[in-house]
């Protein structure tokens, strides 16, 4: 790369890889495909694609070939990823990133491929994940977020799982969403009156706590759901998420004035300090009660490199499966990853009673409370929160921690017999607009589960669910941290149903 060479376009990527048939198996790359992208015109300037032999050719197995159809045979003549690194890295250093699901899968492949042959790994400009962007500005319209049900959407064609198909299909996608919801953000009032809405979704506000169904719900935050069980949902989420929601003091910005004076939504070069934001966690809530004056460092908030998780109850666990591993994240670092049988892994909990309702006693960067609460923990949850909180020290000790251990299960003198463990419920932030990034529904007497939607971001409101003796079932990740010199686990809620019998 020249001194003054002008790297200011968007390189769209993707890689092929062999899919791991047993725990502990890495990744192979069997296919890289780029296309460097105008930000202004959205042109292709340049591509470029090829296969990759891998190492180990046994690593390619059938289920791997069904993936993607690349065969052994196909690659046997083709270059390893050290003949094309030098390209690959030419292509990327420096640049924007683009890419479907690229934050959690692909940039971690590409930092592995190159660590494999000892040299350094190219860095991004920035990066725009458009699984992430278009999850929170399109929603749900098109079914599940995968590349082929979007195309299927718009009738772009089948899928090909391969790297400069997917990169070419991935850039029409967000094209054909932009459009769609810049003619939206022009006639709200029109272009949605015929959006679907679900019958179980119940919009929440401060005035009156209803649903309200009348022609002023488009300036809600709505995310129409049917919920058909508890463990499987099935989502409508309106497009218009971030142009129709309220600003961070409940009011409706207005549509035509927004257009003038802020930033336009669809500029591609932008949403790269959208998806960073977007992938932050919260942090241990052992800081001080004050707005934190420090930044957390990269690896603290980055997603695992992890693309999917099986979700279990704590009954379902076998505690020596229990395994803890370093996962690299986007920014080189690594990050500890929880596994249960080789697999990451969420943990479903059912009748959790709330003891003590919706802290707000900490706060964010921006000024906003960090939402948690705290629910008696069973004995199976306990042995199975204990057990991952022993992996997970150990590997943290291991790799040269320092810090304070925090048990994720709280004993408190007195009441050892009682013990109990926080949920937090994170925040996410679009634009100037923050919102839960925690599906929190409620179960009517009669079963019936319905989502329900928040007009903006109010912890009272919030608490007046929450409180003490109420029985959850919730879905929440575990994830590790270290952080200020302390270190744990943190149980981050994904779905809270409400029980209100």
């Amino acid at each position: 790369m020249g001194p003054n060479e002008d790297r200011s376009e968007i390189v769209f990527f993707d890689v092929e890889t062999t899919v791991p048939t047993r725990p502990g198996q890495g990744f192979a790359i069997l296919e890289f495909g780029a296309i460097l992208v105008c930000p202004r015109t959205l042109t292709e300037l340049r591509n470029y694609s090829t296969l990759v032999r891998p190492a180990d050719l046994s690593l390619i197995s059938p289920l791997s070939e069904r993936c993607n159809g690349i065969t052994a045979d196909a690659v046997a003549a083709a270059p390893t990823f050290a003949d094309i690194a030098d390209a690959v890295y030419d292509l990327l250093h420096g640049r924007i990133w683009a890419g479907h699901n690229i934050l959690r899968f692909d940039c971690a492949r590409i930092r592995e491929a190159f660590a494999a042959i000892n040299q350094q790994a190219p860095e991004p400009k920035g990066a725009i994940d458009s699984l992430v962007v278009l999850t929170q500005k399109f929603g749900r319209r098109a079914g599940n977020m995968k590349m082929a049900s979007l195309a299927t959407y718009f009738g772009l064609g089948q899928q090909t799982h391969r790297s400069l198909d997917d990169v070419r299909m991935n850039l029409e996608v967000l094209k054909y969403c932009s459009t769609v919801l810049f003619l939206e953000s022009s006639l709200p009032d029109i272009l949605t009156a015929n959006s679907w809405i679900s019958p179980n979704a119940i919009t929440r506000s401060r005035s009156n706590g209803k649903s309200p169904l009348d022609g002023s719900s488009t300036n809600m935050n709505k995310d129409f759901v049917m919920s058909s069980s508890a463990t499987e949902t099935k989502e409508e989420n309106h497009p218009i998420l971030s142009l129709t929601r309220g600003n961070a003091n409940g009011s409706v910005l207005d549509t035509a004035q927004s257009n003038i004076d802020k930033q336009d939504s669809f500029d591609l070069r932008t949403l790269g300090d959208e998806i960073q934001k977007s992938i932050q966690s919260d942090v241990a809530m052992d800081e001080k009660p004050t707005q934190e004056s420090t930044e957390m460092s990269s690896s603290s908030f980055v997603s695992p490199a992890s693309s999917s998780y099986v979700v279990l109850e704590p009954d379902e666990i076998c505690i020596p499966s229990i395994d803890a591993s370093l996962v690299p994240s986007l920014f080189g670092s690594q990050n500890i990853e929880l596994q249960h049988s080789g697999f990451p892994f969420q943990l479903h909990c059912t009748s959790l009673k709330v003891r003590f309702g919706i802290s707000t006693k900490f706060y964010d960067n921006a000024g906003r409370p960090r939402l948690n609460f705290v629910v008696d923990a069973s004995p199976s949850l306990c042995k199975v929160l204990d057990a991952c909180d022993s992996v997970v020290q150990k590997l943290s000790v291991d790799s040269g921690s320092s810090s304070d251990w925090r048990p994720v299960v709280i004993r408190k003198e007195g009441f050892f017999n009682y013990p109990t463990a926080r949920l937090h419920i994170p925040t996410a932030v679009c634009g100037d607009v923050a919102f839960y990034a925690t599906e929190i529904y409620q179960r009517e007497s009669s079963g019936t589960v319905q989502r329900l939607l928040f007009s903006k971001f109010d912890a009272e409101e919030l608490g007046s669910l929450f409180t003490p003796g109420t029985f959850v079932d919730a879905f929440f990740s575990l994830d590790p941290y270290d952080y200020q010199q302390n270190a744990g686990i943190k149980l981050v809620a994904k779905k809270l149903i409400i029980d209100c019998k």
